[in-house]
């Protein structure tokens, strides 16, 4: 797949951080505004690591230059140092109360995130009115234990959804993935970060230009 079209000849704006409070401690906000924008996508971070994984900033370098405002949020836990997420209800609740900060511009929100990220976004999309979800690296089951599927989530999420998935990620490979109202799309080669191996063909910068590209697609289709 190509990479996006190419981006008009204006530089990006400047990154403005706010900080939110949340029961759950103090959150973060990175904002990368696109000029007049159409959407915002708000992209949480994953269980073992945080807004600098590979494809969040890809998406937060290319999507505004297409009209989407990236917001890439940092959870309490993060902010605070600690080196361990909370449970999943923990972060649900700091997702919740963020969400008035990501929707004040008043424009449709598409709940994103990677890996754990992912699957805050699908479980609270309904509730919270998401205009539809972005889920990278949806860790489909714990590495070695497919019984343990997390499917239902992925597919509860009532709006539509893109799942971007590596093709060698030990959390969910696109082939296990079941049939559902959702497009998925593989990253050949790419492990759960999205890492390709060193001599694999397409290489690294094609594997993220296929990221973004296939996301700048998807927004454009979601009017």
């Amino acid at each position: 797949m190509p990479p996006a079209d190419p981006s008009p000849p204006t530089g990006p704006a400047t990154p403005i951080t706010e900080t939110v409070a949340t029961p759950a401690g103090e959150a973060r906000i990175t904002w990368h505004p696109a000029p007049g924008p159409r959407l915002v996508l708000a992209a949480g971070h994953g269980a073992g690591g945080g807004i600098e994984a590979r494809d969040l900033r890809a998406l937060a370098a290319e999507l505004p230059r297409h009209g989407v405002s990236v917001a890439l949020v940092e959870q309490p836990w993060r902010v605070a140092g600690k080196k361990v997420a909370p449970a999943p209800k923990t972060l649900d609740t700091a997702w919740r109360a963020l969400w008035p900060a990501l929707a004040r511009p008043g424009l449709p929100v598409v709940a994103a995130g990677r890996s754990a990220g992912a699957r805050v976004a699908c479980r609270t999309a309904g509730e919270l009115g998401a205009h539809a979800v972005l889920a990278l690296s949806f860790p489909l089951h714990p590495p070695g234990r497919p019984e343990r599927t997390r499917a239902p989530e992925l597919l509860g999420t009532g709006v539509p959804t893109l799942v971007v998935q590596g093709g060698r990620d030990p959390f969910g490979r696109p082939e296990e993935f079941p049939e559902g109202p959702y497009e998925i799309v593989e990253v050949p080669h790419a492990d759960h970060g999205f890492a390709v191996p060193k001599r694999a063909e397409p290489g690294q910068e094609e594997a993220l230009a296929r990221i973004a590209g296939s996301v700048v697609r998807w927004v454009a289709s979601l009017g």
